[in-house]
């Protein structure tokens, strides 16, 4: 068994389902409990700071809001800077902002416009990917910031939802990383 695959293990053993959760029919998937446990939360961030690391990142962006659980720390462990990307109107001064579209309707990040610059190489980092909008989104603010993508990392990808496809084209090359596909 690799490294890797006891990591996966460990993470897999601490998260919980929660059927018919936030409506019947869907099985959520609460990563409470790994966060509640030192083990498996250093396990999962030290994965993640690796991936960092290898992918030759020099910040790192959480998406809003799990993506900042767990990309602060894992930016903090790879010795990376941490730049959050917010929802839209939660930023203070001036802000680089994306729209895109939801299952029905849509919505817009942001990121402060100085956080990023032409220098950096950053790795997204996130708790799950499911239909890729929020990750395409984000890789597209961060090339408008005139900083590269090192990659995206994330601990989970909802492979049913088909995200991994409908973000191929916006990762333009850069590596998805799924520590657990379900």
């Amino acid at each position: 068994m690799t490294e890797l695959a006891d990591v996966t293990g460990l993470l897999l053993s601490r998260i919980r389902d929660v059927p018919d959760y936030p409506k019947p029919g869907v099985m959520f998937k609460d990563i409470t409990p790994l966060l509640a446990d030192p083990a498996a939360f250093t396990a999962l961030t030290d994965t993640l700071a690796d991936l960092s690391v290898r992918h030759g990142a020099t910040k790192v962006v959480g998406l809003e809001a799990r993506g900042f659980i767990l990309g602060a720390p894992v930016a903090l462990r790879a010795g990376l800077g941490f730049i959050p990307v917010r929802k839209a109107g939660k930023l203070p001064g001036a802000t680089l902002r994306q729209a895109y579209d939801l299952e029905y309707g849509s919505a817009e990040i942001e990121v402060h416009a100085e956080d990023l610059t032409a220098g950096d190489r950053v790795m997204v980092i996130d708790d799950v990917l499911a239909t890729g909008g929020t990750a395409a989104a984000s890789l597209e603010l961060i090339r408008r910031s005139g900083a590269q993508v090192a990659g995206v990392a994330v601990l989970m990808e909802l492979g049913f939802l088909d995200g991994r496809r409908k973000l191929e084209q916006a990762l333009d090359g850069a590596p998805l990383e799924a520590l657990i596909t379900v």
